[in-house]
């Protein structure tokens, strides 16, 4: 079988941009994260340094981000649920549509796993 050397010289020259974006791509979210800790770090200082009240503001500024990132874990879990469960109910609607077996009860699985997100989402999540 003869090489189509157009096309092999065209998947080689994408397989090298594809990984050449991917390593450009991680550094520089590396170096976001790098940035980001700098400067959260260099404001508790600031803070630390400053004379507060009863409350040390550098804790209540911490116990602050700590509710606003469990707020955020929460709120995606119960997208992800809600996600799956239309997903499973889109499912199950198609494969009852086209194919006309029980083969549509497959829907059921992302069903209950967006069920099962739910439900932990509202019942377990911790109190504010």
């Amino acid at each position: 079988m003869p090489v189509n050397f157009p096309m092999a010289f065209f998947l080689g020259i994408g397989a090298i941009s594809l990984f050449t974006f991917l390593s450009v791509a991680t550094w520089a979210g590396t170096r976001q994260q790098e940035r980001e800790a700098f400067y959260e770090s260099e404001t508790l200082k600031k803070i630390a340094e400053t004379q507060g009240g009863a409350t040390n503001p550098a804790v209540e500024y911490l116990r602050e981000k700590e509710k606003i990132a469990r707020a955020k874990r929460t709120y995606g879990i119960k997208l992800g649920g809600l996600v799956n469960v239309g997903v499973g109910a889109a499912l199950m609607i198609f494969l009852a549509a086209f194919i006309h077996h029980n083969l549509y009860l497959v829907g059921l699985i992302p069903f209950f796993v967006g069920l099962a997100l739910l439900a932990s989402a509202f019942m377990f999540a911790p109190e504010e």
